[in-house]
């Protein structure tokens, strides 16, 4: 019996260690089930004067890596695991650094894509490099409509275009005083800015209203006292600004100045919740907002709409996002968040890592997540964003006279109707 057992005992053994080795050699060195790391290059700015929106950019990009990477990255069809590693340096929030470091990224740390830099300046200036080397961009924090009228086609803007950014403004406007017919405009002189107050401009004259002042300031202002001055008496609406350090300057000294208005609807600030630590300065003033965490985009509605639904729901995103940074998500996290999203779906969708084919799944895009519907214009302006809508938001106070913010535009999504600017 024992003679008999020792052989079988043998045989087990080996059949053992034939099957370790076949593991071994199939495993994630092989060539069917690889392992590829994806880099993606950008550049932030960390310090300058647009570090507030740019790092919640980034903070939003990183938890995405930080996500699909734990769930197991993405996974092509020839069997290839893809995961990601995010390369970027600090731009200083400067124009002229930032081709110098997206150069680099793509010749000395070989830059698989690229997300642009926060602003549409920035951005403008990474498309040149990205288009030169033939690279997939994806614009985060960037809403001009001009880059995409450059006959890029390798561009892609997560962001509504500037040319409807305060648009819907005008349309609150009417609904929150009919009679109301002037307004005034006092922005920042930047490229973002002056693009999305030049359609702002138009769509309130084309609405009949007046536009009694047209103003534009440095970037970098402080004082803008010989702005508000120059803002006449009876004027129903304020509009303008620029971004999170110019804007809320301007605000504060607008509830200094006592200025009586209807409606002051500002850009990139108001939607910060840093923004509430104006006090009595915050209160009634709207501004535009990508996306807001009491935004109702869910599997259930991208049904509704026919679309596809992708990716985390609002609470998922927005709960992991507290957790992770130890704050409420603005919409520039969640532009950041969303930029990394779109990535991975088209790499998902083209079943692979070639820039030709990302590219056909790019443009074919069209689906709902929980930053907004995502689709791009693949005619005259390539990579525009024509898919994501704006919403309007207003700080308000709650029940104990704290500030407190309320979608208050489109109707259909509003948490509280706008309220007038109260008598300072």
């Amino acid at each position: 019996m024992t003679r008999r057992k020792f052989p079988l005992v043998l045989v087990l053994v080996a059949l053992g260690l034939i099957l370790a080795v076949g593991l071994v050699q199939t495993g994630p060195t092989s060539a069917a089930g690889a392992a590829k790391e994806v880099v993606i290059g950008f550049t932030a700015s960390q310090t300058g004067k647009l570090n507030v929106e740019a790092i919640r950019q980034i903070n939003g990009l990183n938890l995405w890596v930080e996500q699909v990477n734990a769930a197991g990255g993405v996974k092509l069809p020839d069997g290839t695991v893809v995961k990601f590693a995010a390369k970027y340096y600090d731009d200083e929030s400067k124009k002229e650094r930032v081709q110098e470091l997206y150069t680099k990224l793509i010749n000395s740390d070989k830059a698989d894509f690229l997300i642009s830099p926060y602003s549409s300046g920035l951005a403008d200036a990474a498309a040149v490099i990205a288009q030169q080397y033939n690279k997939i961009m994806i614009t985060a924090g960037a809403a001009s409509d001009s880059t995409y009228k450059k006959g890029y086609t390798l561009i892609y803007q997560t962001y509504t275009p500037a040319s409807r950014y305060l648009t819907g403004a005008i349309d609150l406007l009417a609904k929150l005083d009919p009679a109301a017919k002037k307004v005034a405009i006092v922005h920042e002189k930047d490229k973002f800015s002056t693009d999305v107050v030049n359609a702002l401009k138009a769509y309130a004259e084309s609405k009949g209203y007046q536009v009694v002042l047209f103003e534009g300031y440095e970037p970098g202002t402080t004082d803008f006292a010989p702005f508000i001055n120059k803002i006449p008496p009876g004027v129903d609406a304020v509009m303008g600004g620029g971004h999170f350090a110019d804007t809320t300057t301007f605000a504060k000294q607008l509830y200094e100045k006592k200025l009586k208005t209807k409606m002051i609807a500002l850009l990139v600030a108001p939607p910060e919740p840093k923004f509430a630590e104006l006090g009595e300065a915050c209160i009634s003033v709207i501004g535009s907002s990508q996306w807001e965490p009491m935004a109702k985009y869910t599997a259930e509605s991208a049904k509704a709409a026919g679309l596809e639904w992708y990716g985390p729901s609002v609470a998922d995103f927005d709960s992991a996002y507290k957790a992770k940074f130890k704050e409420e998500p603005s919409y520039h996290s969640a532009g950041g968040y969303v930029a990394g999203l779109i990535l991975q779906k088209a790499l998902a969708k083209a079943g692979s890592t070639d820039t030709a084919k990302v590219k056909e799944a790019m443009d074919a895009m069209n689906l709902l997540t929980f930053y907004g519907n995502i689709k791009f214009d693949t005619a005259k302006a390539h990579g525009l964003q024509i898919g994501h809508d704006m919403v309007y938001i207003q700080w308000q106070k709650d029940a104990k006279g704290k500030p407190v913010k309320q979608v208050v535009w489109p109707e259909a999504g509003k948490t509280a109707g706008a309220i007038v600017c109260p008598v300072r």
